[in-house]
């Protein structure tokens, strides 16, 4: 490029060099082992952010119909093959399958030197990888959501984080893959994964309960659709918590009103009999946040807690 300039009447000719291209990002083959809800979309999200899937995994009808909608043209084939054909391999398999999977396919020297292998689980860190430590390159990367299996699952993966754990020297191999598929890092230790796994599972796993138990009572006296009523409530709640944790808490218990609390025991006695103790579970646990944190009072907590151990007999 030549660019002039005028300096007192006479022309400047100065050459500029062109800036050469940015280097291009490494696409790597990637091959999906289990096309479930998880492996499907993250394979996706793989694909959409330039990474070649060359090979998924299915068995279950759902999975070859996930991997139709969400992997389109990528074949699917035998778990050794993906293996095989891959330079990154993604095991997106349940947490108890993922440890014999993994020594399965080391003892038919199915690994290569040098491969790239990551795991969706979010109970496990890097213990599945016990019998190809030196072999293979391996990552946890846990994406904290749940996941319905649709295209839906892509646009939340924007708002993500996932739990990794990887050697030293593959945390950035972790973190740039899962900042490719639209999410973010958070690094959680080996000896910290039991109970991130089971935080996440507390809170999202049981919240689906709790929620769908709440709108089976209100429909059983007659009121829907129970979902409407809820949901304002539900999501003011879920903010709040999550924005001031037990200083959002309301309600009956941190009110100390152990005659609400026998109440709502008696209309919940003939439903279905995962109903009534859940609700007292979750007023123990409540009445003992609530007191710990100072809300309730030591003799008000003592009361709420005897008439949820007189309604148990």
């Amino acid at each position: 490029m030549r660019k002039e300039a005028g300096c007192g009447g006479s022309v400047l000719r100065v050459s500029i060099p062109e800036r050469p291209p940015p280097p291009a990002r490494p696409t790597l083959r990637v091959g999906v082992v289990g096309a479930g809800r998880v492996g499907a979309v993250l394979g996706a999200a793989l694909r959409g952010a330039g990474h070649d899937v060359v090979a998924a995994s299915a068995v279950s009808e759902a999975s070859l119909d996930r991997a139709e909608l969400l992997l389109p043209g990528v074949p699917v084939r035998p778990v050794p093959d993906v293996v095989a054909d891959s330079q990154l391999v993604l095991l997106a398999v349940p947490d108890d399958a993922l440890t014999d999977l993994v020594a399965g396919l080391h003892a038919t020297g199915a690994w290569r030197p040098g491969q790239l292998v990551a795991h969706t689980s979010g109970r496990h860190g890097l213990a599945p990888f016990a019998p190809v430590l030196g072999e293979v390159l391996p990552m946890a990367i846990h994406p904290a959501m749940t996941f319905t299996g649709t295209s839906v699952d892509l646009a939340r993966l924007a708002e993500c984080c996932f739990g990794i754990t990887a050697p030293e020297e593959m945390r950035p191999v972790a973190e740039a893959l899962v900042v490719e598929m639209g999410g973010e890092p958070v690094w959680v230790p080996e000896d910290a994964r039991g109970r991130y796994h089971a935080a996440l599972a507390h809170g999202s796993n049981h919240l689906v309960t709790l929620v769908a138990q709440a709108m089976e009572v209100l429909r059983s006296a007659g009121i829907d659709p129970a979902d409407r009523v809820l949901r304002p409530l539900l999501q003011a709640s879920l903010d709040n918590a999550l924005s001031s944790g037990d200083g959002a808490l309301t309600g009956p218990v941190a009110r100390g009103d152990a005659g609400t609390v026998a109440a709502h025991l008696a209309e919940l006695a003939d439903l279905p009999q995962d109903i009534r103790p859940a609700y007292r579970a979750q007023a123990r646990a409540t009445a003992l946040r609530a007191a710990r944190s100072g809300r309730l009072r030591a003799d008000a907590a003592e009361t709420i807690l005897t008439t949820l151990d007189e309604e148990n007999r």
